[in-house]
Order: structure tokens, then C-alpha cells, then sequence
């Protein structure tokens, strides 16, 4: 009983002021450029400076160039896979697909660039990727069964076949080049989603012609 009395529940953490919360954001988004940009060489101080804050501020909030790191991953990841919601709320289901395709392949050609600091990450024992297949697959799936309930995308694929799909061709988008071939190759990839679709309720677009 006295053992149980002794012990002291450790105080939850203050939520962050809003400028805090902001410099946080902030200093994320230009870590995640310029990782993505830059490699692992990239200094915390250039971080810290173009986010206009000074390195003080850096360290309270991220105690560790790997706390950093991996905060600019998880951001990019979660920024992705919070789309698809926002994206079916804007339009019909077979277009946020699309749109969604889109922010995949922005998401793996950032991933790419920060890839050495992603290595450097794990070689400490961070494992950054824990759950990403799981956030990765239930935004696919949510988009992917508003479309097939619509009618406008076939129901005989599996959604993380799409996103293995989607991984190779991104694979592929290694040059400024190669963005205009990949966005007709995700046209393809929408077309053979599209094939043989029930028939949908979605009205025809305004530059189409009535039949």
C-alpha cells in the first residue's frame, strides 16, 4: 500500500503555445526540403536559420538531429495519407484517386532525397517506417472503396495492389524528365482501374459533349 502511495504520476506534457506550434511546423517543413535537397550534410543551424528561428529553439523541440529527421518523415507521410479525406471531400472518388496518385509520387521522390538521412535514422535504432504500409494502405482504401461504391472503379482490385503499382512507376520518376511520362503513365494505371466499372451516377464533365 505504501509502495503504491509512493509512486508519482508523471505530469502530461503542456500542450504547445501557438507560436511554439507554429515554429515546430516550421522548422519540420524545412527539414523535410532540405533533407529531401541537401542529404544528411545539411547542419542544423542552416535548418534553424531559414526557418527563422535560432538554434536554441531547434533543440527544444527536437533534442536530436534524429528526432528531427524522423519528425520530417512522419510529417511528409502523415500530410499523404491525411489527403484522401480532403480529397474526397473535393470531387468524385476516381478523381481524388488520381489527385492522390499524384501526391504518392511527390511523397516517394521526397522520401528518395532523404533517403542517407533516413539510413543514418535507423543505424541509431530509429525505425521510422513502423507504420507506414498501415497509414499508406487505409488511405488507398478509403479511396478506393468510395470510388467502387460510386460505381466508377473496378471491385475486383485490391487496393495495395494499386499501391504497389503506384511504388514501381514512382520508382521510375527519378528525373524533372520523367514527370510528364509519369503522370500519362498514372493516366494509364486510372484507365485499367476504370475498366469495366459499373456504371456510376457521376455527371459528364462540362467540356464533354452529350451523347
Amino acid at each position: 500500500m505504501q509502495q503504491e502511495e509512493d509512486q508519482v504520476t508523471a505530469p502530461a506534457p503542456r500542450p504547445l503555445r501557438a507560436d511554439a506550434r507554429r515554429n515546430r511546423d516550421r522548422l519540420i517543413e524545412v527539414a523535410a526540403r532540405a533533407f529531401a535537397q541537401d542529404g544528411p550534410d545539411v547542419t542544423l543551424d542552416a535548418i534553424a536559420k531559414e526557418a527563422g528561428v535560432g538554434i536554441g529553439t531547434l533543440y527544444r523541440h527536437f533534442a536530436t538531429r534524429e528526432e528531427l529527421v524522423e519528425a520530417a518523415y512522419r510529417s511528409e507521410l502523415a500530410t499523404l495519407c491525411d489527403s484522401a479525406s480532403e480529397l474526397l471531400e473535393a470531387g468524385p472518388p476516381d478523381a481524388a484517386l488520381r489527385a492522390w496518385m499524384d501526391g504518392f509520387v511527390r511523397y516517394m521522390t521526397t522520401k528518395r532525397g532523404m533517403s542517407d538521412a533516413l539510413r543514418a535514422l535507423i543505424a541509431t535504432g530509429g525505425d521510422p517506417f513502423s507504420r507506414s504500409r498501415t497509414m499508406l494502405t487505409g488511405a488507398i482504401t478509403e479511396l478506393f472503396r468510395a470510388g467502387t461504391a460510386a460505381g466508377l472503379l473496378r471491385a475486383d482490385i485490391e487496393p495495395e495492389d494499386v499501391l504497389f503499382s503506384l511504388s514501381g512507376l514512382s520508382l521510375a520518376a527519378t528525373t524533372p524528365e520523367h514527370h510528364a511520362r509519369m503522370a500519362r503513365l498514372l493516366d494509364l494505371l486510372m484507365d485499367g482501374l476504370r475498366y469495366q466499372a459499373p456504371s456510376g451516377s457521376r455527371a459528364p464533365d462540362a467540356d464533354t459533349p452529350a451523347v
